[in-house]
């Protein structure tokens, strides 16, 4: 782990090569595990908001479970997450013709509907950040349903925090991510 700014930074995040292969995989991270993908809490009112226009893009079973639970669920520890349909897949979620999980919330915004991508949670996925009082912890996490992804990465030799930029500086900014790619030059020399 090393600091950057006000967030402590796991160095596999350098170390570790990632590139997602969704025609190996279906993008099983959208409909395997137990919750939904976290949303931040100024997330809300955007989804909110943009529900109407991407409702559109969204499967009959996806829509029922988000007009009974809410565009975005609390859980009892006060989580924010995404609904899910029968305790699975994300509602969010939409299939192309090969079977493979799509978000219709980043549909609606590739097709200039709405002008913003989908839960940075899911932008930044295989990172996770934990929020604490003074500073963020931004760290790895290795699932199984991913390994493909590990495979494609190490293949064309491609580290994780290149294959987040565009997210990493979304959630953090051009200069956290100037500064981080200065740090992983460093540790990758050593």
């Amino acid at each position: 782990m090393f600091q950057l700014g006000k967030t402590l930074v796991s160095e596999e995040i350098i170390k570790n090569d990632f590139l997602c292969n969704l025609s190996a995989c279906k993008g099983a991270c959208c409909i395997d595990g137990e919750a939904g993908a976290p949303v931040e809490p100024e997330e809300r009112e955007v989804m909110e908001r943009i529900y109407p226009k991407v409702k559109q893009y969204l499967r009959p079973e996806g829509i029922e479970a988000i007009e009974r639970q809410g565009v975005y669920i609390t859980r009892e520890n006060g989580e924010i997450e995404t609904p899910l349909i029968n305790d699975a897949d994300c509602a969010y979620v939409t299939f192309d013709e090969k079977g493979i999980a799509l978000c219709g919330i980043e549909e609606a915004y590739n097709q200039g509907d709405i002008d913003w991508k989908k839960p940075v949670s899911c932008h930044l996925y295989p990172v996770r950040i934990q929020e604490y009082t003074s500073f963020s912890a931004v760290n790895y996490h290795r699932w199984e349903i991913c390994d493909d992804a590990c495979s494609l990465g190490a293949e064309l030799q491609v580290p994780i925090y290149k294959f987040l930029k565009e997210a990493l500086v979304r959630k953090f900014g051009e200069e956290w991510y100037q500064e981080l790619t200065v740090i992983a030059d460093e540790i990758q020399k050593k």
